[in-house]
């Protein structure tokens, strides 16, 4: 599914932009998945408050996170860089997603997670 998203934004502004629409599709997806893994620990840390568990403190949730985000964006920048890309570009020539919903997408993660982090 992520693939799919990567290559749309790709191809979408490799006209445009020629060699710097790699580094646009790369930001796009480090965004879109940092929006999902906040959104779950936004969700999870909600939830543990509600239930009144004390798992960790805040301080040590941004570091996880933190954590998770730098391997994240290491993940992405080896898993997108050369061949792989050629051939999900070769294998994903299917019908292209909208842009203005692909970046509505991370937007919309973002403010969920900053709703959910506003649960006393």
């Amino acid at each position: 599914m992520l693939d799919r998203y990567y290559i749309s934004v790709f191809n979408h502004y490799k006209k445009a932009f020629g060699r710097r629409s790699l580094t646009i599709a790369l930001f796009y997806i480090n965004f879109l998945e940092l929006s999902f893994t906040f959104v779950l620990a936004a969700f999870f840390m909600a939830f543990a408050k509600q239930m009144k568990i004390q798992v960790m403190s805040s301080t040590k949730f941004w570091v996880l996170l933190t954590l998770i985000a730098l391997f994240i964006i290491a993940k992405n920048w080896m898993r997108y860089n050369g061949k792989k890309r050629t051939i999900l570009n070769a294998k994903l020539k299917t019908k292209q997603t909208s842009v203005l919903l692909l970046w509505l997408l991370p937007l919309g993660c973002f403010a969920l997670a900053f709703i959910l982090l506003q649960v006393q």
